[in-house]
């Protein structure tokens, strides 16, 4: 299975979140979205360890399982998509986050991410790896 992390999913990840590591460690691909990337550097430049934090993104990014994923064609219809059945549905999530839930779709990867409103995304294979020390549970997308 792939797996596409989210930025939340990342940063629990370097601290050593077990449910998250479980999954990162037997996923066959390990796919992050020039999304949460551009997330994830933002991030970085607003703190004060913004080179240690570069040198880790760049260490996991060096891994062969891992790739960073563009924005394509098919991402923009799959992000229209989405946006317009939670509108339809009255249940927006932030924009960055459909982005990122396009490329799972696009790319037919399990999104791992804690953020709940996941759940809203129709047809998004996605697991919340809940806090540590809680037992692991998968969402089931709506119908």
């Amino acid at each position: 299975m792939k797996v596409l992390i989210d930025t939340s999913a990342y940063s629990k990840l370097g601290r050593g979140h077990t449910g998250i590591a479980f999954r990162v460690r037997r996923a066959e691909a390990v796919l992050i979205s020039s999304v949460v990337a551009g997330e994830l550097l933002g991030g970085f430049r607003r703190g004060t360890r913004f080179e240690d934090n570069f040198a880790e993104l760049e260490r996991l990014l060096a891994q062969p399982r891992v790739e960073v994923l563009p924005v394509t064609w098919t991402t923009a219809d799959r992000y229209g998509r989405i946006y317009a059945s939670l509108r339809r549905k009255g249940t927006p999530i932030p924009t960055n986050d459909m982005w990122i839930a396009a490329h799972a779709m696009e790319h037919g990867a399990e999104l791992l991410s804690p953020d709940p409103h996941f759940q809203h995304v129709e047809g998004l294979v996605w697991t919340n790896p809940g806090e540590e020390g809680e037992p692991n549970r998968v969402e089931a997308p709506d119908a």
